[in-house]
């Protein structure tokens, strides 16, 4: 398994890329990456994670931050080229950018949500997963038996 944090490059992979798509809200959020990350330590797969290892939450939120900018293209492009999506949408976060990820990749067929009953706008996730056959978990680690064995399927094991 290779982690790979923002905004350090990606390219080459020849192992599926799996994308950390959900809650971080400025760094506030609780660190799940972590935990998924040990949790699929074992498979050969390059696990895309947006969280920094220094985030900047006053960096201004505009095209004429270089910094800002590289962040969201380097999400941007990690979620078009990963084969899996798994995004978490932890209670208590807002989530905002989670939640426009859920609808520009949402209809891709690599998207697995995780939306714990407790989140903000549970039913509003619930609908348009269910509209787009989007799977859906109840909680992180019944995501990740699913999300394993699509990781596994794409690499043939």
């Amino acid at each position: 398994m290779i982690e790979v944090l923002a905004p350090r490059p990606f390219g080459g992979a020849t192992t599926p890329k799996l994308f950390l798509a959900g809650s971080i809200d400025n760094g506030q959020a609780e660190p799940w990456q972590a935990g998924v990350v040990q949790e699929l330590a074992d498979l050969d797969v390059m696990i895309l994670n947006p969280r920094r290892e220094r985030w900047e939450p006053d960096w201004a939120q505009s095209l004429d931050n270089p910094s800002f900018v590289e962040q969201v293209a380097w999400e941007l492009r990690g979620l078009e080229e990963a084969d899996v999506i798994l995004m978490y949408l932890a209670p208590g976060s807002k989530a905002p950018i989670s939640l426009l990820e859920l609808g520009l990749f949402g209809r891709t067929g690599k998207m697995h949500v995780v939306c714990p009953e407790a989140f903000w706008r549970k039913g509003n996730v619930d609908v348009v997963c269910e509209r787009y056959a989007i799977p859906r978990y109840a909680s992180l680690p019944e995501g990740l038996r699913a999300v394993r064995g699509a990781l596994l399927q794409r690499s043939g094991g």
